[in-house]
């Protein structure tokens, strides 16, 4: 009897894939610490004034491997009249805009762009590429680097500072100096450093592509999204449809799920497992962890410090998210999926997302004001309070879209430890403990964003092969 530890995306998907392996539902169980389903992904719905505040992710990427997958799980669920997409033609998937020297700027959207000097770069961006070409091959052969040197060695400071920094920031809040390029961009690290350079690695595995097999049939939806030119989409109701969907699914097929189910430990025995809860001891004949790593690694410590010690080495960080609402009309200035702030501006805020810019909100303005990450404790300290991170939200909302008015309405969000950091060495560090689950023969399956990516598409794709490794007894 398999056993969910974590009720997030990941642990609601892997018991979506045990049901689509053959396990019966009844022979299921899911366990969830807090309250409610769905991790940190959660929709809060304003009926007076019909929009909704997202605390967490608010959409998802249809494309490549990850984004066909979860469209295939949407469309099982039966969820295909749900999908909001944006369009590639709109103004959210065309402009998007980054804030350096005290300035938002565009960052070009099509080809053209490329070969135009537009600010905050000082040269068109295919001197970029052009000097990717020429630097060549590293001397010698590079294990992992950081991102930021990675851009830097390959592209140039200006794209290191101006487009990957933001860019990290805007994917894990993370410190782009930090952060693993052999994990996040692994293809790409890997081309570079067969074929001495991106554009060169680029353009090999272009060529190659035809002697590869044909890719799996898509989902009628992929097929959709590709014909309607999906950038990228939400679902009516805001994200949270998706995991309550998982939730209801579950349910009707019979899975045990329980929330304020709290583990407070993990024994392995030959045949399976033992989990230790407030109320008593669980059997399982293996366990899929879908809890964050630094929780799982608690409940291991005892009897697997090694193991333990691997899963604390991984780091997350706080962000603060503000919800900001305005009802009298239009107050930005500025259209687009939003901006991200380069680092190098040394502010307390990542970004902010433009929400009734990507969808249809009527008379009202709503923003998402996202804040700290790696720099969390740097600016707002180890206990702010939510007054601190309005203040902070409507400061910057004034100094660089120019808001003055005072907004209908507000949410603040203190996400502590919600985004594993993928500092370099995390590839090596999520292959050596796999390999310690292996050559210990645990029944020990791992899901989630620590190990794959902190994506949707991610998370979900993570519970499918956790799931595809799960033997049946």
């Amino acid at each position: 009897m398999p056993t969910i530890l974590g009720g997030g995306l990941s642990g609601l998907s892997a018991g979506y894939y045990l049901l689509r392996k053959g396990i019966p539902g009844s022979q299921i169980k899911l366990f969830e610490a807090s309250s409610r389903l769905g991790g940190w992904i959660k929709s809060t719905r304003n009926r007076e004034h019909g929009i909704i505040f997202e605390s967490g992710p608010r959409t998802i990427r249809p494309i490549g491997v990850n984004g066909r997958n979860t469209l295939a799980l949407l469309e099982d669920l039966q969820l295909e009249k749900q999908i909001v997409p944006i369009l590639k033609t709109s103004a959210a998937a065309q402009r998007r805009l980054i804030y350096v020297n005290n300035q938002l700027h565009v960052l070009p959207s099509n080809l053209k762009g490329l070969f135009r000097k537009q600010t905050p770069f000082s040269r068109p961006l295919i001197s970029a590429l052009l000097h990717d070409i020429s630097t060549g091959k590293s001397r010698e052969s590079l294990p992992d680097e950081s991102i930021y040197n990675f851009a830097k060695r390959r592209f140039g400071q200006e794209i290191a500072d101006y487009a990957i920094s933001p860019m990290i920031c805007g994917i894990c809040a993370g410190n782009a100096k930090e952060i693993s390029v052999k994990f996040l961009m692994k293809d790409l690290f890997a081309k570079e450093q067969k074929h001495g350079g991106v554009v060169k690695g680029l353009l090999a595995s272009t060529f190659a592509q035809g002697a590869k097999k044909a890719p799996e049939a898509p989902s009628e939806l992929a097929n959709r999204a590709k014909a309607e030119k999906w950038s990228i989409y939400s679902l009516q109701g805001g994200l949270e449809t998706l995991p309550r969907a998982l939730e209801s699914h579950l349910q009707a097929e019979n899975v045990l799920t329980r929330t304020n189910k709290n583990c407070f430990g993990i024994t392995f025995r030959p045949n399976g497992a033992e989990l230790t809860f407030r109320e008593g001891v669980e059997e399982a004949d293996s366990v899929i962890s879908a809890l964050p790593s630094y929780k799982l690694a608690e409940l291991v410590r005892n009897q697997h410090p090694e193991l333990s010690e691997m899963l604390s080495g991984i780091p997350y960080v706080d962000v603060g998210v503000v919800n900001v609402h305005y009802s009298s009309g239009n107050v930005l200035k500025e259209q687009g999926f939003g901006f991200l702030a380069a680092p190098a501006e040394k502010i307390p805020i990542l970004g902010v997302i433009f929400d009734s810019c990507c969808f249809d909100l009527g008379s009202n303005t709503v923003l998402t004001v996202m804040m700290g990450g790696a720099w969390f404790r740097e600016y707002f300290g180890a206990t702010p309070t939510e007054a601190d991170l309005l203040a902070t939200a409507q400061k910057y909302l004034e100094k660089i879209l120019k808001i003055d008015q005072k907004p209908t309405s507000t949410k603040v969000n203190i996400l502590k430890k919600c985004i594993p950091q993928y500092i370099v060495g995390h590839h090596d560090r999520v292959e050596a403990i796999q390999k310690y689950l292996v050559n210990q023969k645990l029944p020990l399956h791992l899901c989630g964003a620590a190990y794959d990516g902190v994506g949707i598409n991610d998370v979900i794709l993570s519970a499918k092969t956790a799931v595809e490794a799960y033997k049946v007894s």
